[in-house]
């Protein structure tokens, strides 16, 4: 697969898939405050530059986020990216179990935003699921 590499560091990778236009980031540990509100900044970025809808989430390796990262996800980013056009979401969740349970208010606040999403444990089914919407 021919990926554009948005960013790649101990954090993350961020990276936007050319041919079926989505972005694709893995989270390759927990990753909170402002190091995660940059990545997902960068990577809303080119969802805007690229006129992307779709964008698929490993965050296999990411824990539970904390109070200020949900805050900027549900009251700066999400309605950014959804008026950006953003409208599947492959989500592949956490292992951590307290980290799966703080997702439910982000995805259902998303879901109300427009954006469709379907949960995944595992990339290859979520990336199937995304290149079919």
């Amino acid at each position: 697969m021919m990926y554009k590499i948005i960013l790649d560091n101990e954090w993350a990778t961020m990276r936007y898939h050319e041919a079926d236009q989505y972005m694709y980031h893995t989270f390759h540990q927990a990753i909170r405050g402002p190091i995660f509100r940059d990545v997902m900044n960068q990577g809303l970025a080119v969802l805007e530059r690229y006129g992307a809808t779709k964008w698929l989430s490993d965050d296999r390796k990411n824990a539970e986020f904390t109070p200020e990262d949900i805050q900027f996800a549900l009251t700066d980013w999400g309605p950014r990216a959804a008026a950006a056009g953003w409208k599947f979401w492959a989500l592949v969740v956490p292992e951590d179990i307290a980290g799966r349970a703080g997702m439910q208010d982000i995805a259902t606040a998303f879901f109300e935003m427009g954006v469709r999403l379907a949960v995944f444990t595992s990339v290859e089914p979520a990336r199937e699921w995304l290149l079919k919407m």
